[in-house]
């Protein structure tokens, strides 16, 4: 079975190039431009995992989160957050929430890739 990944960022540029790592190891993407489209593929799909921007229209990363860990059906799907918010209060507020892994842009694609690929094999 080939795992779900759901990459959501506004920026094209960076969904790509996070979707094209993940592709690469063979890992289904699923690409959302915000948060709201992120809640409704969620339901749709089922991810392994998800990849998350925090700066988005509509819906920003940490509301995702809430939601997410709020609903007994989707609180245990991993979450990589993935933003340039890299404070302090940012990384506790991360914490708070549940994510699972926190990475600062600009990231490492092959640290990305080995995040999720992690997360996603303590799922199965």
């Amino acid at each position: 079975m080939t795992a779900r990944v759901l990459v959501v960022d506004d920026s094209s540029v960076v969904r790509e190039l996070i979707a094209v790592n993940l592709e690469l190891e063979g890992l289904e993407v699923v690409r959302c431009v915000d948060g709201l489209e992120a809640l409704e593929r969620v339901a749709e799909q089922r991810p392994d995992a998800i990849t998350l921007d925090v700066m988005m229209p509509r819906l920003d990363g940490f509301a995702v989160v809430e939601r997410l860990r709020g609903d007994r059906s989707t609180a245990d799907i991993p979450i990589v957050i993935v933003t340039g918010r890299a404070s302090a209060a940012d990384l506790a507020r991360g914490e708070a929430l549940g994510v699972d892994a926190y990475l600062t842009k600009p990231f490492e694609p092959s640290e990305l890739v080995a995040t999720v690929l992690r997360l996603v094999d303590q799922q199965h």
